[in-house]
């Protein structure tokens, strides 16, 4: 049994552990079977190239540790990680300024693995009104600028709701990719004191017609008015870069039409791509 087996076995387990699967089922899984599973999880067994990535898609492995099980294993990295600033990007680049360009006025920016914003749009102004200067500083991490207490937080209507919903959504992350800085970021914001309830902001499960008709909106104060958003995050299916694999497109669709008409007023058209 050598250190590297032993190795790439050890973080399969966990894995599995992970995922709370048997080794039974992900050997049904990956067209196995559990006698292998286990000498390869005990270091007993070497898998093959083939048979890491195999069990690595169906553990449903992020493509950044699929790669560190290959490199356990003893072989070569199976995806690059190409920075965003690479000319072979540019197109993929371009591609995302036109779709943040096309999504003004509202607010949409591209987030990648840490919560940090890699390109955004002239909406997304309207969201960082009053926030520090040393906030806006690159890299601008999304997540510090929303809740720490000299960023958006102080204008948010429902931050004790917000705050709960972005919480949650990075420890979900956590779990799924056993990220270590992400781990340090979360603890970094639950450390933000926690805003008291108001008497205007709803719980969760408060079930009142019309309040949250589809999902829970972040209603956040801009110019003496109230604009109310609802987020969506959509990712790149398949991805064969790491880079990719940890880029996040985040969009803000008004939720109702009041919020519609003031962005149409406060945001003129842009001339140009979102920037980076």
């Amino acid at each position: 049994m050598t250190t590297t087996t032993a190795g790439v076995g050890t973080l399969l387990r966990g894995w599995r552990e992970r995922r709370r699967i048997s080794q039974l089922e992900l050997a049904l899984r990956a067209d196995s079977s559990a006698r292998h599973i286990s000498f390869v999880e005990t270091g007993r067994s070497r898998p093959s190239q083939a048979m890491v990535l195999r069990l690595a898609e169906h553990l449903d492995v992020p493509v950044r540790e699929r790669n560190a099980l290959l490199v356990a294993a003893g072989y070569a990295p199976a995806y690059p990680e190409t920075p965003l600033g690479d000319p072979a990007m540019h197109p993929l680049r371009e591609s995302l300024d036109r779709l943040l360009a096309a999504y003004e006025p509202y607010p949409a920016l591209v987030l990648d693995g840490m919560y940090d914003v890699v390109a955004a749009n002239q909406g997304v102004g309207a969201l960082l009104e009053g926030v520090a200067p040393h906030l806006l500083r690159p890299p601008l991490n999304a997540m510090r600028v929303t809740l720490h207490p000299e960023g958006m937080a102080p204008r948010i209507r429902n931050l004790r709701q917000w705050r709960g919903h972005l919480l949650e959504r990075i420890e979900r992350q956590i779990a799924m990719t056993a990220h270590g800085p992400l781990r340090d970021l979360y603890e970094e914001l639950a450390a933000y004191p926690a805003p008291p309830a108001r008497s205007e902001e709803p719980s969760a499960s408060d079930d009142t017609e019309g309040i949250f008709p589809f999902a829970l909106p972040m209603r956040i104060e801009h110019g003496g008015r109230e604009l109310s958003f609802i987020s969506t995050a959509t990712t790149f299916n398949t991805p064969m870069d790491v880079t990719v694999s940890e880029l996040a497109i985040e969009t803000f669709l008004p939720a109702d039409p009041e919020t519609a008409a003031a962005l149409r007023s406060l945001t003129p058209r842009a001339a140009g791509p979102g920037t980076r």
